[in-house]
């Protein structure tokens, strides 16, 4: 007996050749996509020299140093307790640390937690959206806890999980991402409806080819331009959100070097000190920013619908 070929295949690798090409010309051409991705670049490369670009540790502070104005020099200790004399390009805050070094080291953990976020958020999701979309007698009870969980603003369960636990860089993670998850199973599961009608997965199913490979084979493939595009929001939600848990002194520890730690310590004096609020300010402002201009440009060069009518 002879066997038949996976005709289904066939027709889904010669059917994607051609728009991913076509695709990833429309990216590397659009200028949204060029912007945002050249500030994340200029923003990683910072991440990764913030031990060279730190001027010093930012954990360092001097008491006779406080509150020092952007530029101005002062007196730091050192670990070994030698002291030397420092000029803090963003000034100082109330414990005599560096905000420049303190912002640079924050730009590590902002991207960290941000790029983890979206990659926890869509790997739960996509699993738990496939097997609602294309299992039918899950497709109820899971849509059901995913409602429930969308119901509850998503501050609210990032601030009650960081209060269960203790505050950590994986518990920030675990936090943030949870109320992102349903998001991406509605979206997969939506995605999963409409391909699983498409002649090449009915064929497959015909030929009795395992669920599993449907889903990996035809159907995951096919998913990936609109999680992208998706991924890239939840990275600069979770970045912004971070700050927001770190601001109200329930993320991750105040000696911890984050923008919203920074901009936490800050806001007591921010009347007579606002750099100590600005400088990470606008970098949290940037950062946030590139993300969303780096998704909409990728929304408009993947999305079929509105790739046709650029």
């Amino acid at each position: 007996m002879t066997q038949h070929p996976d005709y289904a295949a066939l027709s889904v690798e010669s059917a994607t050749v051609v728009p991913q090409q076509s695709a990833w010309a429309r990216v590397r051409k659009n200028t949204s996509v060029r912007v945002g991705g050249i500030i994340l670049l200029v923003l990683v490369a910072v991440a990764l020299a913030a031990p060279l670009l730190g001027t010093v540790d930012p954990s360092l502070f001097d008491p006779g140093s406080r509150d020092l104005l952007p530029g101005k020099s002062g007196e730091i200790t050192t670990l070994e307790g030698e002291t030397l004399q420092h000029r803090f390009l963003m000034g100082s805050d109330s414990f005599g640390r560096d905000i420049y070094s303190r912002v640079i080291y924050g730009t590590q953990v902002s991207l960290i937690v941000g790029v983890c976020t979206a990659a926890v958020a869509l790997a739960i999701g996509i699993v738990l959206g496939m097997m609602s979309g294309f299992l039918r007698w899950l497709d109820g009870p899971l849509m059901r806890v995913m409602d429930g969980i969308m119901a509850i603003p998503a501050i609210l369960i990032a601030i009650a999980l960081v209060a269960m636990w203790r505050g950590s860089l994986m518990t920030v993670v675990i936090a943030i991402a949870i109320p992102e998850i349903p998001r991406v199973t509605r979206l997969v599961r939506s995605l999963v409806l409409t391909i699983r009608e498409e002649p090449y997965v009915e064929a497959a199913i015909s030929l009795g080819t395992p669920t599993w490979k449907i889903m990996l084979r035809h159907i995951l493939p096919n998913t990936v331009a609109p999680l992208i595009v998706q991924g890239t929001f939840i990275c600069a939600s979770g970045i912004l959100t971070e700050a927001i848990l770190s601001f109200l002194g329930v993320g991750l520890p105040p000696d911890v070097p984050t923008w919203g730690n920074v901009m936490a310590e800050g806001r007591a004096q921010f009347n007579e000190y606002p750099h100590n609020i600005f400088f990470p300010g606008i970098f949290l402002a940037v950062t946030v920013l590139a993300v969303n201009i780096l998704g909409d440009g990728l929304r408009d060069t993947l999305d079929p619908k509105m790739a046709k009518r650029s």
